[in-house]
């Protein structure tokens, strides 16, 4: 499988991400180990958690995914041959809450005890924090650096004016900057990404990993009706699609599937990867079978025309 190089870093990656939300939580150990191990087989390079997956499930409080990707790490001993991305500023902890720098250091220390790990690839401000100063966190943030622990810093949910800021900030005092950013981006939802903030990254080489790929599943063509909506967990999210744009969309998605034999998912994420800027996709499987299908996104080369009607159909 190809790489692509992840903005003005040095990690390679191909063109589709793992997500990590699921592990721990909808996917169990076996699961969890088989859709890892498939993944990696396949030549797939990144996979993307957070210290907060899954602290939103009963009976959890955060750590899971990480902790199930280290059990993995350990069992197999692929780590060289995966990237790990992770995030800190959505679960509460030691030295505070989001970006304040006694809670960067004592977050990253616990996601690399739970991951198992010397190095975290990818570190992320997983949300922006107003109350911290941006000096304050990028400094903390290089410390992690300097020491070893990370490599490269990216944000996630940032808007344009607070990412260009934060990296002014980081050349003025000589810190690292974001050099990726991870934002919601999919075919129905465009407006967190597209214009000032996508204009940003392309003209400063950000790397673009976009989670929130697949809308939830909606894009994959499995909510068609509010009978639907009882599918799975994240069913309740899709009654604002199906009354809005989404039907629009989903007839575009059947007409381009009609046309090329891929899948509603290949399609959604292709469009996705053949975006301005946009380096990776992020998308989770649950099983083997499901990764399966993801995978053969990478190779799919959807004509102009038809990422025009897609483009159009979201509009």
């Amino acid at each position: 499988m190809t790489k692509c190089r992840l903005g003005a870093t040095d990690l390679e990656i191909t063109p589709l991400v793992l997500g990590g939300n699921v592990f721990g939580w909808t996917a169990d150990r076996a699961a969890s180990f088989a859709v890892l191990d498939a993944f990696v087989d396949a030549g797939g390079t990144m996979i993307d958690t957070a210290d907060v997956y899954s602290a939103w499930a009963p009976g959890h409080k955060g750590g899971e995914s990480e902790s199930m990707i280290g059990e993995w790490l350990r069992a197999t001993g692929k780590r060289d041959r995966v990237l790990l991305a992770t995030k800190v500023g959505m679960l509460p902890g030691d030295g505070g809450e989001k970006l304040a720098p006694a809670r960067i250091a004592a977050a990253c220390d616990a996601s690399l005890k739970r991951l198992g790990t010397d190095r975290i690839d990818l570190y992320f401000a997983h949300q922006d924090d107003d109350a911290t100063p941006q000096e304050a966190a990028l400094e903390a943030f290089a410390k992690l650096v300097d020491a070893g622990k990370v490599r490269v810093l990216g944000a996630s949910n940032f808007h344009a004016t607070r990412l260009k800021s934060a990296n002014d900030a980081a050349a003025a005092a000589g810190f690292p900057r974001y050099h990726v950013l991870q934002p919601e981006y999919n075919l129905v939802s465009r407006h967190r990404f597209e214009g000032e903030l996508e204009d940003y990254c392309i003209e400063h080489n950000v790397g673009v990993v976009p989670y929130y790929a697949l809308a939830s599943g909606f894009l994959t063509g499995k909510y068609r009706s509010r009978d639907d909506l009882g599918k799975s967990v994240r069913g309740g999210r899709m009654g604002d699609l199906l009354e809005g744009k989404g039907r629009t969309m989903l007839d575009a998605l059947d007409a381009v599937a009609a046309e090329t034999g891929a899948s509603l998912a290949q399609i959604a994420l292709a469009w996705l990867i053949a975006q301005p800027g946009v380096t990776a996709p992020i998308a989770s499987a649950t099983s083997t079978a499901q990764l399966a299908e993801l995978m053969p996104a990478t190779e799919l080369a959807l004509s102009a025309e038809q990422l025009a009607r897609l483009t159009d159909a979201g509009a």
